[in-house]
């Protein structure tokens, strides 16, 4: 997979696909790679060159956000960890750790469950794109051990068990 590099550009610089509520920004040079956003029911209105801008404000938002930002991973403990956002129609995490139940729909698809809230794996991973360009790491723990933060080893594969 491409990382894209974000940078400001020109219209003829990237072809943009819609997508029901989001555009893809497919920058000309693949090796750039490119940008995905839910823009909302708003996109039907907007024409290309809005969708650029708000492209290149996006871009230099998280630019400016950048320069700065020295991250401290939030963990949010005694509320909820989620939010359901009208605007985008989508949940979004309040903070920066999940602690996630990995369960089943009864069939084949996985089911994400994060305090009562179920989610399908679509509705999981729309509620990873918003945090598209970051990393994350998963640590899988016994699911009655979700408020503990456990110790980590750093090696080679060794023999563990599952329950």
């Amino acid at each position: 997979m491409t990382r894209p590099v974000l940078r400001v550009v020109r219209i003829d610089e990237v072809k943009i696909i819609r997508k029901g509520e989001y555009v893809h920004f497919n920058y000309a040079d693949p090796k750039l790679g490119g940008l995905s956003v839910k823009v909302g029911p708003g996109i039907r209105k907007m024409t290309d060159a809005d969708l650029v801008q708000y492209h290149n404000e996006f871009v230099r938002s998280r630019q400016r956000l950048a320069r700065t930002y020295k991250h401290v991973a939030v963990e949010i403990v005694g509320r909820p960890q989620l939010e359901y956002s009208e605007l985008c129609r989508q949940w979004t995490a309040r903070g920066d750790v999940l602690r996630c139940y990995i369960g089943s729909d009864g069939g084949n698809e996985p089911v994400i469950e994060i305090d009562d809230t179920e989610l399908s794996l679509r509705e999981f991973g729309e509620l990873l794109l918003t945090h598209e360009g970051w990393g994350m790491r998963v640590v899988f723990v016994p699911g009655d051990e979700l408020h503990k933060t456990p110790a980590i080893r750093v090696g080679a594969e060794k023999g563990r068990s599952h329950g």
